[in-house]
């Protein structure tokens, strides 16, 4: 028998799903990228789930998932556990069906993401310091009382939900080869890779759906090698959408017999795509929903060809947002901060003003201290944050410090 047909989710699955999302979500727009199009010789277009109700993809799922719910199950509520776009999915979908939500969200969770699903009318508990130690809460409350578990990824009307995203990409590209987006527990990754390969396989043609995941919160790559799950000692990303130390068992059992691959990219990549979404696309986007165009902007994907990057959400904390845009600028060679010491007396400082002047270089931040263990008596230290053009420029001033007898040191 076909192994589409015995999998858990099919492609009649996902199409139920569609037909119950009908008139309760967005048909998000999809846009295209010809700088990221230029940068990987092929078309690229964005699939802006960024721009879905709560801003992820997230709320597909859940809704299909409380929907199908039984009178008696609507009526002793539903609890879950996230780090936001789940959360903000979930006390959306519990608000259109009229649906009591109980839901607990990590220590530290983004104030954002805090503030939204509350403004949604869930009842927020913060519990653990991650996501999965919420989850085992929100069991232990399921148990407990009744409520009804609505977990984020491992149930089969979440896969299906979270399927509507590949049709809709199939109806606006039609010719698409090439579709690509996070994974974390591996709920979105399933459902896509359900509807897209069903569909191709009607179509007679190949169609690749690929899986990108941050390098320090990577757990399927060793899983898929062992055939078999395996979780993660730590998790560290700044992608808290995907931040998840283990796959799903329903997601894994689909990812591994229809995926083509799941390939990862760094914190520093993901800082970059993330300022390549801001100043080309003009797109405010979540980390989690950036890996897609890091993995294409890293040369990750062979032959793209016309390529569907999901971005899957656009919940982003400010704070956070400030700090990326540091670190991208940084991994971009566009924001240098360097250390050096030179002679306490007068007119030093200004030669170093002098020569960042003289190379078009601008100084955003200076520290100036005559303190510390390392600083010898007569000396002073300094560091100066700068703006730079790229790599290149800021190795041209870093040269002509050095032919004026400073020492830079690159501390960022």
């Amino acid at each position: 028998m076909n192994t589409l047909d015995t999998l858990p989710v099919t492609l009649d699955d996902v199409l139920k799903a569609q037909e119950l999302l009908e008139g309760i979500i967005t048909k998000t727009p999809v846009e295209s990228s010809r700088a990221l199009g230029h940068l990987v010789g092929g078309n690229v277009f964005f699939k802006c789930e960024n721009l879905q109700r709560a801003g992820s993809f997230k709320v597909r799922g859940a809704y299909v998932r409380m929907a199908r719910l039984t009178d008696e199950e609507k009526k002793r509520g539903v609890v879950a556990a996230s780090a936001g776009n789940h959360a903000q999915g979930v006390a959306v979908a519990a608000k259109s069906l009229g649906i009591n939500a109980r839901i607990y969200m990590p220590l530290g969770v983004a104030l954002p993401k805090l503030a939204a699903t509350r403004s949604h009318g869930a009842e927020v508990i913060l519990h653990g310091h991650n996501v999965d130690e919420a989850l085992a809460e929100a069991q232990r409350y399921a148990n407990e009382t009744g409520a009804v578990f609505v977990h984020p990824f491992d149930n089969v009307d979440v896969v299906a939900g979270q399927g509507t995203i590949g049709l809709e990409i199939l109806d606006q590209i039609p010719n698409v080869d090439t579709i690509l987006m996070g994974v974390g527990g591996g709920g979105l990754l399933a459902g896509v890779a359900v509807a897209i390969k069903a569909r191709a396989k009607e179509l007679g043609r190949e169609i690749r759906v690929i899986g990108v995941q941050a390098e320090n919160a990577a757990a399927y790559p060793p899983s898929l090698a062992a055939d078999a799950l395996v979780p993660l000692k730590k998790v560290s990303t700044m992608a808290d959408g995907i931040a998840v130390g283990r796959p799903g068992q329903l997601p894994f059992s689909i990812i591994r017999e229809l995926v083509d691959d799941v390939v990862t990219v760094s914190e520093d990549s993901l800082a970059r795509a993330l300022i390549f979404l801001l100043e080309r696309a003009k797109m405010v986007v979540e980390p989690a929903g950036a890996v897609g165009v890091a993995a294409l902007m890293d040369g990750k994907i062979e032959n793209p060809g016309n390529t569907a990057v999901v971005l899957s959400g656009g919940n982003i904390d400010p704070m956070l947002m400030l700090k990326v845009i540091q670190r991208g600028l940084s991994a971009a060679g566009r924001f240098m901060t360097v250390r050096m010491m030179l002679d306490d007396r007068p007119g030093s400082l200004a030669t170093i003003a002098r020569i960042i002047a003289e190379n078009d270089a601008n100084v955003t931040g200076l520290d100036h201290t005559r303190l510390g263990g390392s600083i010898s008596m007569g000396d002073v230290s300094i560091t100066i944050n700068l703006e730079t053009k790229g790599h290149e420029h800021g190795e041209q001033v870093l040269g002509a410090l050095r032919a004026e007898g400073f020492q830079p040191i690159v501390v960022h």
